[in-house]
């Protein structure tokens, strides 16, 4: 249970999003309720076809509602242009994709410096908070690598280096261990223990129950709805040290 005076850091008030297809209306959303506070550790589920996707699209500001509101750090983020959404993504939000999304004729430093880039930091600025960043997911010693010259579960704390750079408020994980082996995937948990316990917000879309387990909260979609959401009582602790 949160204290009554913080304020919820995502708020969805009955979201629903629907989507044409030829004749037909697709409802991939039909009426998502949540808050999710501050330093919460929270993993989403839910079948193909739930609307766990949509509704992570939704929250990282890649889609609008269609009906209902959804407040950002108490921004109506529905009432907002193209432009504003590319800022508040760039701001506020930090993406960890499946599949790394690095560019492969750089190395890890100026794949983390990205984001800064847009954001209009001089480049001794982008170099000392990438450097950083890399440093704070134990890769001090691969700045000048290329991600082909890395492990996967390297290449992904890269990737988690590149979502945290700009100190957002939330970080985004879509299936983050999909395309890594067991070990490693352990690996990337542990890291993300490490990056909870430091007070940041995380959101890790999954189908892995025991990738769930390592959150705080489990929400579970089914049919475009919210069918649970509750706390881990007995969470998979990692030993949080990189």
């Amino acid at each position: 249970m949160q204290p009554g005076n913080v304020r919820p850091l995502i708020e969805l008030k009955d979201v629903t999003r629907v989507y044409q297809m030829g004749t037909q209306e697709v409802r991939a959303l039909a009426g998502v309720s949540i808050e999710v506070f501050p330093n919460e550790y929270v993993a989403v589920m839910g079948p193909s076809g739930s609307g766990k996707s949509t509704m992570m699209n939704i929250i990282g500001c890649l889609d609008t509602p269609s009906g209902g509101l959804y407040n950002l750090r108490g921004q109506n983020v529905g009432a907002m242009d193209d432009d504003e959404l590319a800022e508040i993504r760039n701001r506020e939000i930090g993406f960890v994709f499946q599949t790394f999304n690095l560019l492969p004729r750089v190395n890890c430093l100026q794949n983390v410096e990205l984001p800064l880039i847009y954001s209009g930091k001089k480049r001794s600025e982008r170099h000392e908070m990438a450097a950083v960043a890399l440093e704070n997911v134990g890769l001090g010693d691969r700045m000048d690598h290329k991600p082909n010259e890395l492990s996967g579960g390297q290449r992904q704390r890269v990737a988690v280096a590149r979502a945290l750079v700009n100190n957002p408020s939330l970080l985004l994980a879509d299936e983050p261990t999909g395309n890594l082996d067991s070990r490693t995937g352990e690996e990337i948990m542990l890291l993300f223990e490490t990056l909870y316990r430091r007070g940041n917000t995380l959101m890790v879309v999954t189908h892995e129950e025991d990738i769930a387990q390592h959150a705080r909260r489990i929400v579970r979609l089914r049919d475009g709805l919210i069918e649970s959401d509750v706390r881990v009582s007995n969470p998979i602790l990692a030993e949080a040290t990189i």
